[in-house]
Parts: C-alpha cells; structure tokens; sequence
C-alpha cells in the first residue's frame, strides 16, 4: 500500500510512516520537486501509489478523472510532521479499506 506525498508535506514521512505504508514515496525523491499537479499525478498512478496531499488541486483532479490514483486529502490545516504521522497511524484502517475498495476515488481525513 505505498504512498506519494506531494510536496507541501515533509519529505521525511516515508521514513516515519514506513511501518505501516512501505514502499511509499515523497515526490522529491522521484525528481518531481516543484512539478505541476498533473506530472505528479500520472506519476502515482504509474507507480500505483496512493497521493497524500494537503492540496486541493488534486481533489478537483480526482472529481473530474477519478481513479488512478487514489488521493488521499489531508483537511488538518497548518501542522507538524507529527500531526501528519498520528493522523496516518490513527486511520489505518480506513486508509487500507480506501485502497482496497473500487468505488471510492479520495479520501478526506482530518
């Protein structure tokens, strides 16, 4: 169940999250750094990740294409990287219900 997380989030969370999400990805560390919206997002999709994002963007993205990918829209504001981590590690569970399901194109948490 790997992620992408754009990047407006810490580049770190891979690292911090990599118990329960391995494999995921931060966009700088695939060269997307400052990418439109649309290049990280064919890049989700082609590496079948799920994309974590605090932009709205990609949730009109997702109401008007639909899925692949998934997104995963954080409504939590300004925040620490720890805020970001608990609230991954508290939704789990929805987040594995979410990608396993075909109906669903985002998921908003916060």
């Amino acid at each position: 169940m790997p992620l992408l997380f754009d990047e407006q989030l810490s580049s770190r969370l891979p690292e911090l999250v990599a118990d329960l999400y391995p494999e995921s990805l931060h966009v700088v560390a695939i060269g997307l750094a400052a990418a439109p919206d649309v290049a990280v997002w064919r890049a989700a999709a082609e590496r079948g990740c799920t994309l974590v994002t605090k932009d709205e963007d990609f949730h009109r993205l997702s109401v008007l294409h639909g899925a692949p990918p998934k997104i995963i829209w954080l409504r939590i504001g300004n925040c620490t990287t720890q805020d970001v981590v608990t609230l991954l590690q508290g939704h789990v569970d929805d987040v594995r219900r979410f990608v396993q399901q075909n109906v669903a194109a985002f998921l908003e948490l916060g």
